[in-house]
């Protein structure tokens, strides 16, 4: 096992990309909502500008509730394989709890067809779960749910065909799941929210890390990506084989006090109609903070923390959110445009020549 099985080369330096979670929300200063339809065109043309500007990675996130358009998120993500040519493109995070592993699989190995072998899984547990009920699952089986079909979704990824028995879909017996990605097997990481438990089981099963990290002191989520990596040592695997995904709020501006007055707003909005909360302002006064994990500020201060979390982190990738809470797509196309011209060559340039 190496990072290249991963389709990651550590000679090109940190990879740097940006996600969504398709988010269709009003916005919090004029209240107006643009329609489902072109709320999805924003995000296939996220995709094509962040594919021209040069950057890594396009993920897309899943989810089944009101203010969101990513239901059916390999579907888009199929539209966005046809729009770009050179990035990678994958979920952030695919509900593997409330959904059959042999389609996700199906689906993605598609996807990875049609862009030439640039798909990625990444699977989660679900942050929010009003989709339980909605598609018909017991939220008391969350945990069991997630693990078993991790498990069945790794194995149809590693054996052309599968014999198996779980508790909560049918067997399978010598199942050979089609079609088959461009070189045999996908990328396929687990998305943690933070906590080290999670993170240690990552390491137990020996698979690279999503971790996400909405705000906060960064030695928090440092104590988990430490665990995890213990975990993978402890249960055979050699930690340096595998990757590490950072991800994260990103906001520009000339500095990071306007960056905290300009972005507050669409960001408590975000939190707000996503979760039903508010996201608290004194923690928030804390982002523009080396220690936080929120990247806000100049095109300069960007980097630096990019930079800083990655000496901290040892990550192999970073991914930024940059649309949340309804964030105008107007300056998300001039973040994406900052991104390829100012960060990707810089971040490049110094980490490249750490190795």
């Amino acid at each position: 096992m190496s990072m290249k099985d991963f389709r990651i080369d550590p000679s090109k330096g940190l990879e740097l990309g940006i996600y969504t979670l398709g988010e269709h929300m009003p916005d919090p200063h004029t209240g107006k909502r643009i329609s489902p339809q072109e709320r999805i065109k924003q995000i296939i043309e996220m995709a094509k500008l962040a594919d021209e500007a040069g950057l890594d990675v396009f993920n897309l996130g899943e989810s089944h509730q009101e203010y969101f358009v990513s239901q059916a998120h390999a579907v888009i993500l199929g539209a966005i394989a046809q729009q770009t040519k050179n990035i990678k493109i994958g979920s952030a995070a695919t509900i593997a709890s409330t959904s059959d592993p042999v389609r996700i699989y199906e689906n993605f190995a598609t996807l990875d067809l049609i862009s030439g072998g640039r798909a990625e899984i990444t699977a989660g547990r679900a942050s929010r779960v009003g989709l339980f009920k909605l598609l018909g699952y017991n939220i008391d089986d969350y945990k069991e749910l997630f693990e078993e079909k991790f498990d069945l979704l790794r194995q149809i990824n590693e054996n052309e065909k599968v014999t198996w028995q779980g508790k909560f879909r049918a067997p399978l017996e010598d199942a050979e799941v089609l079609p088959r990605p461009l070189t045999g097997k996908m990328p396929i990481w687990r998305a943690v929210g933070g906590p080290a438990a999670s993170a240690i089981k990552a390491g137990k099963k020996g698979v690279p890390m999503m971790i996400a990290m909405l705000g906060g002191d960064i030695r928090i989520f440092e104590r988990s990506i430490d665990a995890w990596r213990n975990s993978l040592e402890a249960n055979g695997f050699n930690p340096d084989d595998y990757p590490l995904t950072t991800a994260g709020l990103l906001y520009t501006a000339k500095d990071a006090e306007t960056a905290k007055e300009e972005f507050y707003p669409y960001l408590n909005n975000g939190i707000m109609l996503a979760n039903g909360d508010t996201f608290n302002k004194r923690i928030f006064e804390h982002s523009s903070e080396p220690d936080d994990v929120m990247v806000l500020g100049s095109p300069q201060e960007i980097l630096e923390k990019i930079l800083y979390q990655h000496e901290i982190f040892n990550n192999q990738r970073y991914m930024a959110e940059i649309d949340f809470g309804a964030l105008p797509f107007e300056k998300v196309m001039d973040t994406i445009y900052m991104l390829g011209e100012k960060i990707v060559p810089a971040v490049k340039k110094y980490t490249t020549s750490d190795l």
